[in-house]
């Protein structure tokens, strides 16, 4: 954020929430205000440090004590003062010597530490360094995203597998010669100092899960509908969370994506030169993740009532972060980004010259779908649904471009046998309790894996999913063996073990979790297994 766009957004955002309250009774305002002063209380007195008590008790208990005695002039006084609390907690930083340096040296540095160097090889210069660039597969519609860079603002609407996405996307962008992005990460992602640090300067803005405060709800949405409207390209998470399960994520939360539409009608208001606002789904493949661990342990916990932020994990453990990285570069793993084709605020594709087009391929005006009475205007009832159809489109863009790897494949392949063997046990008391069988022949694990190769190269035909370049055709053996080689090292267990002519599984957890990546593509019913996830499959997604 531009210090001179970052003025204007703070005075701006709180002008508008003004605006808003005009209409409202004294009695309106002395109930919103007690809302405001109840839900921060509560969260300082159980979910917040001892340093934040400190300085926020005192500030909320003095408008708490004042609220029975003030006059509309004093309670409109409150409330400005915590939008504007609100507002600077809330706004990133953009440094762009620091974003110059990142970008320079952040993939070479990545390089570096997770590869043996040798001092001959240091002395022909840092070009000569491995990278992190090697590593990272950046992929789909990049030339028409590209083009349309110049006839709107972009909104990237990745699918969320870790908390290493916003750094890979925020290369993988950088890689494709567009400008750096803004968007909201949350508190949690800044308890790695390192990590944080080189966030908070390059454009993220801090967004606390832990306050349930409708006003703060407020501000950040209007917050990244002003981001919009100056420019800004913006980065939405619309799972919300990390995917607990390991699953693509079905059920978004595009509230805060809902923001689009009202930026594109402001900027109809304003005459902006380049009023478009354009969505682009990005699917990002890993072969391990780094927090799997501990994702799929909280779902396992309790299905549907686990924690919905995770501070503890291993993006928190700068060993861990190391650890991972070093393995992914040894292994000579990829890290596929995958661009899927934009689509304008009301669910419609665009040409290449970011025209809307309507189901049969024609060019429609936009801008006639927020019309109302003549005039430009955001409808909620009407807006809703416009959501709606976008989050039907990102989710089958998740869904298509979903890079399949080897881990992924072996994983389902195994875990198919795991649970044939165990019939008697559902899905969840398998995992939790295993079974009276746990290995089996490599024999019959690699048939298994032809089979499942032989579906799954069908449903890339048919264009319902995406396999990395090695599993196009490579044989059974070497999918198996690929995968072996990454499940063998990161974890603090791995996921299998070969011993002689048999694979046992050792992290039944971990496997469910890796096989994730498959469900939702009807192979259950080929397989003769009922299915996997979807009884609980609405508390999947969440982490």
């Amino acid at each position: 954020m531009r210090t001179r766009d970052k003025e204007r957004l703070l005075t701006e955002v709180t002008s508008r929430l003004e605006q808003e309250l005009n209409p409202l009774s004294v009695e309106h305002l002395q109930e919103n205000l007690a809302s405001s002063v109840y839900h921060e209380l509560y969260r300082l007195r159980h979910d917040a440090s001892p340093e934040e008590r400190r300085e926020g008790v005192p500030f909320w208990k003095s408008i708490r004590d004042d609220l029975g005695r003030a006059g509309e002039r004093e309670l409109r006084g409150h409330h400005k003062t915590i939008v504007k609390r609100y507002s600077e907690e809330i706004c990133g930083n953009f440094d762009e010597r620091i974003y110059g340096v990142a970008t320079r040296i952040a993939p070479k540095a990545l390089g570096l530490i997770a590869n043996p160097i040798s001092p001959l090889k240091l002395l022909g210069g840092v070009n000569n360094l491995p990278g992190f660039d090697d590593a990272l597969v950046v992929q789909g519609c990049v030339d028409k995203i590209q083009r349309l860079k110049d006839k709107g603002t972009l909104i990237f609407l990745p699918q969320h597998v870790s908390n290493m996405d916003s750094l890979v996307l925020g290369y993988a962008i950088y890689r494709l010669g567009l400008p750096p992005v803004i968007y909201g990460a949350g508190l949690n992602l800044f308890s790695n100092p390192l990590v944080g640090y080189f966030m908070h300067n390059l454009g993220a803005y801090t967004v606390d899960r832990r306050k349930r405060d409708p006003l703060y709800k407020r501000v950040l949405k209007e917050y990244a509908t002003m981001t919009l409207e100056l420019g800004y390209d913006n980065l939405f998470f619309p799972g919300g969370t990390r995917s607990r399960s390991g699953a693509i994520e079905r059920y978004l939360k595009l509230g805060l994506a809902g923001v689009g539409v009202r930026s594109y009608v402001n900027n109809l208001k304003t005459g902006r030169a380049s009023p478009n606002i354009y969505f682009v789904p990005v699917t990002l493949s890993f072969q391990l993740v780094l927090e799997a661990e501990t994702l799929i342990d909280d779902f396992l916990k309790e299905v549907g009532k686990s924690r919905y932020i995770i501070t503890d994990d291993e993006f928190s453990q700068a060993s861990r972060v190391y650890d991972f990285m070093t393995q992914l570069m040894r292994l000579d793993s990829k890290v596929f980004a995958t661009f899927s084709e934009p689509i304008d605020p009301f669910g419609n594709l665009v040409d290449d010259d970011g025209e809307s087009l309507d189901p049969r391929g024609r060019r429609v005006d936009a801008s006639k779908y927020v019309t109302w009475k003549g005039s430009y205007a955001t409808l909620d009832d009407r807006d809703r649904e416009f959501t709606r159809d976008v989050s039907e489109r990102v989710k089958t863009a998740f869904t298509v471009d979903n890079v399949v790897q080897s881990t992924h494949v072996v994983a389902r392949a195994m875990m198919d046998l795991f649970r044939r063997a165990n019939p008697k046990l559902d899905l969840i008391r398998l995992l939790r309790m295993g079974g009276m069988v746990s290995d089996f022949p490599v024999a019959e694990l690699l048939r298994e894996l032809d089979s499942l190769m032989e579906r799954l190269r069908a449903l890339q035909t048919a264009s319902r999913i995406r396999l990395a370049p090695e599993l196009l055709n490579g044989s059974a053996d070497d999918i198996w063996t690929d995968a072996a080689r990454h499940f063998q090292t990161y974890h603090r267990e791995p996921v299998l073990t070969r011993r002689g002519d048999r694979v046992f599984v050792n992290s039944r957890a971990l496997l469910f979790y890796y096989q994730n990546r498959l469900e939702g593509y009807g192979l259950e019913a080929w397989s003769g297994l009922s299915p996997g996830l979807d009884r609980y499959h609405r508390n999947v997604g969440r982490g």
